[in-house]
């Protein structure tokens, strides 16, 4: 009885999940989530905003659908194995639908989990192709670590949410990569060396995405500056080398 979901809505579902032999792979008494957010398979994704309150449906999941061709053994925290390309059946039994909560006031501890969740469940995603899903975790995964918080965090939590911080602005901009979307891929870039002026892996990417613009001379600094913080990366080197044949620039040592 009652409506079903509406797009930004919340819901809790009790989930069970089995191979076909039987092998139970999924248990959850009660798993919240937003449909549209990306934080469940896509069986849950697209089944449950079909469901009315109290409703018990079976949804047949091929692999894409649920852990995908690689099934789960990269993903994660995730026991027992799902093993690859295998489709599943899900059991599920909608509990309860509400307005999707604004973002509420947490500890940085709480933030910084959530923020880490969200991004795992990113790097799922980017590991299976699907970049755009991926795309939209990983700036969850930020909505999350720039929350409001219940009290400042401190030196050592704010380091923490710093690091975590950069570490999905760089997801973002390999997957921004990925959807071929050069200028926010390099946007991505720019927000982590805001925070973090010396992360190489920031600075190498930003650096080749310069020079596949041709703005060879900014890219050549980027560059050079990531070499001081990695004078053996091979990878530094040949990108400089590549510059050096192109503009005639002078090889770094």
């Amino acid at each position: 009885g009652g409506p079903q979901p509406r797009p930004g809505q919340e819901v809790s579902v009790k989930v069970l999940g089995a191979l076909e032999d039987g092998g139970l792979v999924e248990r959850d008494p009660r798993l919240t989530f937003v449909p549209g957010h990306g934080d469940v398979v896509q069986a849950l994704e697209l089944g449950v905003p079909t469901m009315q309150p109290g409703e018990i449906s079976f949804f047949l999941a091929a692999c894409p659908y649920a852990y995908g061709r690689p099934g789960s053994r990269r993903c994660a925290h995730r026991e027992p194995d799902v093993p690859p390309e295998a489709p599943l059946l899900f059991e599920v039994t909608l509990l309860e639908v509400r307005d999707g909560p604004d973002p509420q006031p947490l500890p940085p501890a709480a933030r910084l989990r959530l923020g880490s969740q969200r991004r795992e469940r990113g790097n799922f995603h980017f590991a299976r192709g699907d970049f755009a899903a991926a795309l939209r975790s990983y700036r969850l995964a930020l909505r999350a670590l720039d929350g409001p918080a219940t009290a400042p965090p401190g030196p050592e939590e704010e380091e923490e949410l710093q690091e975590q911080r950069v570490k999905c602005l760089n997801n973002c901009a390999a997957a921004e990569l990925k959807l071929g979307r050069a200028e926010e891929a390099l946007a991505a870039c720019d927000a982590a060396l805001r925070i973090s002026p010396d992360n190489g892996r920031a600075l190498v990417r930003r650096g080749q995405l310069l020079a596949e613009q041709g703005r060879d001379a900014e890219a050549a600094l980027v560059l050079r500056r990531a070499l001081e913080l990695d004078p053996a990366s091979k990878v530094i080197h040949a990108e400089l080398s590549r510059l050096a044949k192109r503009q005639s620039l002078p090889q770094s040592s």
